[in-house]
């Protein structure tokens, strides 16, 4: 089965992070996604350019309602996402553990809907 993994950070947690914090963090990401490429399980993942570039697009009353910003107001925003392949919730789980953010925010495991 096909997981996304979400990796949701608190707003702030990169930009309060002393330099060598966060490059410890960076190679910690580099290392898990080794892994996930090692183990034959990763399809894709990418990182996302910060919340303050993204665009929320709605129809309402059949117009269009484009807002600056992420969706809902949260204090975690999505930094990124790996999209993995795996037999079971289980083993998604078991990478979601994994995920460096885990330890500063929380990861989100979806499974990917199968249709036909």
């Amino acid at each position: 089965m096909k997981y996304l993994i979400l990796i949701n950070d608190p707003e702030t947690a990169w930009s309060k992070m002393a330099k060598s914090d966060s490059d410890a963090m960076m190679g910690q990401y580099f290392k898990y996604t080794e892994e996930l490429k090692a183990a034959k399980v990763l399809l894709v993942g990418e990182a996302l350019q910060p919340v303050h570039t993204a665009t929320t697009v709605r129809i309402r009353n059949g117009k269009t309602v484009n807002t600056d910003g992420p969706f809902a107001e949260t204090k975690e925003q999505l930094g990124g996402f790996y999209l993995i392949e795996v037999p079971n919730l289980d083993e998604a789980l078991k990478w979601a553990a994994k995920c460096p953010s885990a330890t500063i925010g929380s990861i989100e495991v979806r499974p990917v809907q199968v249709y036909g």
